[in-house]
């Protein structure tokens, strides 16, 4: 959901050059897109706002139609459409979309893995281990790592009848009449893409130089936090990228904490990508490790210190402060620290009735409340902490098997959890 630095747009700015044909993007509100609430489509409809500016200014058409008002299909029969040009999703519903698109059109559809710097079909396979998918991901970053070319459309969009689109300055969501409006919109994220621009520039100011010192201290503002508009598309990973190689050579930065961040932006971020693209049970139990499924079936009737419902789980409502302020921090901005995101996905396994439902609960509140959820990083999060997916075998514990644990008393001795419990640890921080 950009138009700078999108190669699917790309694509179809060069193919519409060497047809002499002008270029329109095309985006279709849906009012039921699985698991979303009114906070991801108000972030959404601000996304939309910077996207439709920025559309013009490159020359390209932008039309947002809603259901069922307007359909691709009729859109693409009204402007006899030449190709259609998409982006990829390896999520499941996304996915079924683009098939069941593809099989009824009669025009060429290509699809461009836009979300990644590698293209996932590079690799054809998920990788058990990071450092399993880091030569192989190093190999190919040479040739992908570059900056795009800039692509102008040769001819203007100026359709003798325009076709209607929804003036989004209006609620996108009027009329939604089975949309889950409890989950507020947060002022903590705005979507968009010169927001995401602007948290990339602070963090290439101030933020990236101590990465490695700060990263997993959740009570620092240590990390990008560009996750939001990364799961959007406001900011594609390659621009991210991009701009931290240049402020590494510039000496900005030293290579260590460069280094550090986009092992995470492209090492983690694309090994969850294919986790989820190669896995049909990534939000599920099902998806387990073999020896961690081995180990947390012997171990799942061992008794638990703790049970709780979900809806207790949901109100932050539970005996460990850190775990409700990771909730409450969730709840409150649609956010949370990586290095929480682990811990309280790991209580669940504690304190739900049995594993699959551990699992099912945290991918239920994740998709609920954060608004870089219902996104590959989230489930292969999920999948690590509970089932160990792209972790290896610890010691054999009660209740976890062989899959790693975090204790409360031992992961705070890792940062100041007095000063991350003062900002999220209350009810007044709801």
């Amino acid at each position: 959901m950009r138009a700078a630095d999108n190669p699917a747009l790309d694509v179809a700015i060069e193919a519409a050059n060497l047809l002499g044909l002008p270029v329109a993007a095309y985006f279709q509100v849906i009012p039921n897109y699985p698991n979303a609430n009114l906070r991801h489509y108000h972030f959404l409809q601000q996304a939309l706002r910077d996207a439709a500016e920025d559309a013009a200014e490159r020359g390209v058409g932008f039309v947002v139609q809603r259901q069922p008002e307007g359909s691709l299909d009729q859109f693409l029969e009204q402007m006899r459409a030449a190709l259609l040009i998409g982006d990829e999703n390896p999520c499941r519903e996304p996915e079924r979309w683009r098939r069941a698109l593809a099989a009824r059109l009669k025009i060429p559809y290509w699809t461009v893995d836009a979300d990644v710097v590698v293209p996932s079909r590079v690799f054809g396979r998920s990788f058990a281990l990071l450092h399993h998918f880091r030569p192989r991901l190093k190999a190919e970053l040479k040739r992908f790592l570059v900056a795009p070319a800039k692509m102008e459309p040769v001819c203007a969009w100026k359709p003798a009848r325009p076709p209607a689109s929804f003036d989004l300055s209006q609620e996108i969501t009027a009329g939604f009449t089975k949309l889950d409006r409890t989950v507020r919109p947060v002022d903590s994220f705005t979507g968009g893409t010169r927001s995401a621009r602007k948290r990339l520039d602070e963090f290439l100011r101030h933020g990236l130089k101590d990465y490695s010192q700060n990263r997993n201290h959740p009570e620092r503002e240590g990390t990008s936090r560009l996750s939001p508009w990364l799961h959007f598309g406001n900011i594609g990973p390659l621009t991210v990228a991009l701009a931290v190689q240049k402020a590494a050579d510039a000496g900005r930065i030293s290579s260590e904490a460069g280094e550090r961040f986009l092992e995470q932006l492209i090492g983690w971020r694309e090994l969850a990508v294919l986790f989820v693209r190669h896995e049909p049970n990534y939000d599920n139990w099902e998806c387990a490790a073999p020896w961690a499924r081995k180990t947390l079936l012997e171990h799942a009737g061992d008794p638990r210190p703790h049970r709780y419902r979900l809806e207790q789980l949901e109100r932050a409502g539970t005996h460990d402060e850190l775990w409700n302020a990771a909730q409450r921090q969730m709840i409150a901005t649609g956010w949370m620290h990586n290095t929480l995101r682990m811990y309280w996905a790991k209580k669940m396994l504690e304190w739900a009735p049995d594993l699959a439902t551990a699992f099912d609960w945290a991918v239920m509140l994740n998709d609920r409340y954060e608004l870089d959820g219902r996104d590959p990083n989230g489930y292969a999060g999920i999948a690590w902490a509970i089932v160990g997916k792209l972790d290896r075998p610890w010691f054999n514990r009660p209740v976890f098997g062989l899959v790693r644990t975090m204790t409360g008393a031992s992961f705070s001795r890792k940062f100041d959890a007095r000063a991350y419990l003062r900002q999220y640890g209350s009810e007044e921080a709801r």
